[in-house]
């Protein structure tokens, strides 16, 4: 059944022209140099120090590792840190 789906989601992203961070639910990233990274469609933070920030996401974990980390915007599924980003690792629920 979820190779079933995998299938609907792609055809109907691609029928209608969709991102396929809104049809998989994926996390959308934008970062500027190795000094700021915006995240949106995570699940909430579940670490944050100065040195590392682990965030939710609908599969897995997402973790930024740097230097002088700050939170600078925090909402409900969007987040925006600032500092010296030296790392970004994608987990899935596995692993």
């Amino acid at each position: 059944m979820g190779r079933i789906n995998r299938k609907l989601r792609k055809w109907t992203a691609d029928i209608l022209d969709l991102p396929q961070d809104v049809v998989y639910d994926l996390p959308r990233m934008t970062m500027i140099g190795d000094r700021q990274l915006y995240i949106e469609n995570h699940r909430g933070v579940l670490h944050f120090s100065s040195e590392k920030l682990r965030l939710a996401l609908s599969k897995g974990e997402l973790e930024v590792t740097g230097t002088s980390l700050v939170i600078r915007t925090i909402w409900t599924e969007e987040v925006f840190i600032e500092g010296q980003i030296k790392s970004i690792e994608v987990r899935d629920q596995e692993g």
